[in-house]
């Protein structure tokens, strides 16, 4: 009785034990990254990024980038980023690429997702852009997240430019302008009849 007693201690706790050694290995990553930084837009346009050290394959990281809007016309924003790495298997792996406006009283809040960037390249260089047409006045913040595929160091940069959106003229402005071409295809056309006349 008591050497099946003590059996089923040992198996019991060779049973917890591996499924804590499991819990480590198959759990939640680690999260790496220097979030949140603010976007330096100087005269609509600014670099970021973020790097990691060594040691860190199988984290991954979400950074956000915060700026704000403060022109009342709206903004376009357009942004691209790379990670660059000798093989698809060590550096980084970015996996996405958003744009939020942010939401609560200092803008750290989740936010609400305005546009998703798209992925051009993929594997040891990493290329993704982002596009996006009319930015209102408020606080945003770009997403970058990724996984770390080795144990050596990685980085990402990118770059943003934001620039007025083109006004779009109303449709009076279209019907004033086509009132207009038909005034001077009046006027030319009597201008034409009066020097048939003369001659």
């Amino acid at each position: 009785m008591k050497k099946s007693l003590i059996a089923g201690i040992v198996f019991a706790t060779a049973t917890l034990g591996s499924s804590a050694v499991m819990a480590q290995t198959t759990g939640t990553p680690v999260m790496v990254g220097n979030s949140p930084q603010v976007l330096d837009l100087t005269s609509g346009s600014g670099f970021f990024g973020d790097t990691f050290g060594v040691n860190n394959n199988g984290a991954t990281f979400s950074d956000r980038f915060t700026f704000s809007v403060n022109s009342t016309s709206g903004m376009d924003f357009d942004a691209i980023i790379s990670s660059i790495s000798r093989t698809a298997n060590t550096g980084l792996d970015v996996t996405g690429l958003s744009l939020y406006r942010a939401t609560g009283t200092d803008g750290t809040g989740t936010g609400t997702l305005i546009s998703s960037g798209k992925s051009l390249q993929s594997g040891n260089i990493d290329v993704w852009t982002l596009s996006t047409d009319n930015l209102a006045v408020g606080n945003y913040y770009v997403l970058v997240s990724g996984n770390l595929v080795s144990d050596a160091s990685a980085s990402f940069g990118g770059a943003v430019m934001m620039s007025p959106t083109a006004p779009v003229p109303e449709p009076e402005t279209y019907g004033m302008m086509l009132a207009g071409l038909g005034v001077l295809g009046v006027l030319a056309r009597r201008r034409k009849q009066a020097a048939n006349q003369a001659a």
